[in-house]
């Protein structure tokens, strides 16, 4: 049993990696600003907090996990919601890098998420975490995935393990990306985005969880690891495996241009191309379950029907 703080502990995966850790016994405290939608989740154990300033140097935990951050595809990118975005990741993990200083005893284990928009548009290049990125100017998914890995790192300092998750297209019911695209491709009105030839690199939620749950329990585990599925699909590919698993046609696609009118800057997240492979993580031995976009996603459909 580990004592473990959740940043995000409502969110999406937050809410479903919550519910793990304290399926195993660990004894789980979620950071949040709105206490009363901790309560909403009804799990029987977790501890809430309102703010950090609530703790002192004596109150510790083994692990800190940190997925707080505004939701990146609620609203237009305006100026001021891109700094809305950027102030929610980096400034509270500034904080966390604050306490950790001033604790007595450090946590064995900082992890802090991050995104596959570390790496920008990179069209059908592969990508490791290896992968050298081209001298031009971030995008602005980028340029925040950079500096939110950044300040996460400076927990390194203080003798903190520190493992950054570069997460993919989070595929689960309930939740996330897909349930936007559920209604429009059940009705039939699905189809690819732009030339459907961009790459989507996603991860079923349940092996997001268990990368999450190797982390803890593998201190060799350290740096930066694609959280995505080792085979990747392209935007035409992903639509038609969705139409099929629901077993509707996706007639309908949206054009780029339509897109970029609609969502101006943010366009980039959906017409935007990654082909990310988790080499890290095969390389650290962690065994996916979904590897198939069509198996997670007959999954997926199951377990929301049941």
């Amino acid at each position: 049993m580990k004592k473990i703080l959740i940043t995000g502990g409502t969110g999406f995966i937050g809410r479903a990696l919550t519910a793990r850790l304290i399926a195993e016994n660990n004894e789980v405290t979620i950071l949040s600003r709105h206490p009363e939608s901790v309560h909403k989740m009804d799990l029987g154990g977790v501890k809430t907090l309102g703010s950090l300033q609530q703790l002192g140097p004596e109150d510790t935990f083994q692990v800190l996990i940190n997925l707080a951050g505004a939701p990146i595809f609620d609203k237009r990118w305006s100026e001021a919601r891109k700094q809305e975005i950027r102030i929610s990741r980096i400034q509270l993990t500034e904080q966390l890098i604050t306490y950790i200083e001033q604790l007595t005893v450090k946590p064995e284990l900082l992890i802090s998420g991050s995104a596959i928009g570390y790496y920008g548009d990179q069209g059908d290049d592969i990508l490791t975490e290896q992968t050298v990125l081209p001298a031009i100017k971030p995008d602005f998914s980028q340029q925040l995935c950079q500096d939110w890995e950044a300040v996460a790192n400076k927990a390194t300092q203080f003798g903190v393990r520190v493992c950054l998750i570069r997460t993919g297209l989070v595929l689960g019911s309930g939740g996330g990306l897909l349930q936007r695209m559920l209604l429009p491709f059940s009705l039939g009105l699905g189809g690819r985005i732009g030339n459907g030839k961009q790459w989507m690199s996603w991860i079923h939620l349940h092996d997001w969880i268990n990368i999450a749950e190797q982390m803890i329990a593998d201190v060799s585990m350290s740096g930066a690891y694609n959280a995505t599925a080792p085979k990747p699909v392209t935007n035409q590919e992903f639509t038609q495996t969705l139409a099929n698993t629901l077993k509707r046609p996706a007639w309908f696609p949206v054009p780029a241009v339509l897109l970029k009118a609609l969502l101006g800057e943010m366009s980039a997240l959906v017409l935007g191309s990654q082909r990310v492979l988790p080499e890290r993580l095969q390389a650290q031995g962690f065994q996916f379950k979904y590897t198939q976009l069509g198996e997670a996603l007959l999954q997926i459909r199951q377990s929301s029907i049941n």
